[in-house]
């Protein structure tokens, strides 16, 4: 599955919202476009960084919005920051994440497409025994990035 452009991304978007009943408004346009090209999954924080002029009470509202319509994804860590990306049938982009126990950060993975391959007809499998009919999946892999893992593994010698 090849990424989608600037333009798609934003039809998919626009479609999304249209079939919410909501508008694709100029401030869901610029969280959009921080959130396409943000190297990652981003905070609040980041997305008002990329994105000037917009206030931070009417990002939370957009964010909600954007969520329920499907063109947003919402991942919650333990840092207590939620973060967001776009949903992978706005991008076309699908992927996995590694998330850090410790600080927070998320990592994006793409798998080899064999192994993907593997993992669908696995979670199909385990779908089906269950009488489960599955649209798709999302995998996160919890854990330490390399920078706590370190700290974490210091702290220990010392003791």
């Amino acid at each position: 599955m090849t990424r989608s452009t600037t333009t798609e991304i934003h039809r998919n978007a626009a479609t999304k919202l249209v079939a919410s009943s909501q508008r694709y408004t100029a401030n869901r346009r610029q969280i959009v476009d921080a959130l396409d090209q943000s190297p990652g999954p981003a905070t609040i924080g980041e997305i008002l960084l990329s994105a000037s002029g917009l206030a931070q009470s009417s990002t939370y509202r957009n964010l909600v919005i954007l969520e329920e319509a499907g063109v947003v994804h919402r991942i919650v860590t333990s840092d207590d920051h939620a973060r967001f990306e776009l949903n992978e049938d706005i991008t076309g982009h699908h992927h996995h994440h590694l998330v850090c126990s410790g600080c927070g950060l998320i990592v994006d993975v793409t798998l080899a497409p064999t192994l993907e391959h593997g993992l669908e007809v696995a979670l199909k499998e385990a779908a089906d025994q269950q009488g489960f009919v599955g649209d798709h999946h999302r995998l996160d892999l919890i854990g330490r990035c390399r920078r706590c893992a370190t700290a974490e593994a210091g702290t220990h010698n010392r003791s």
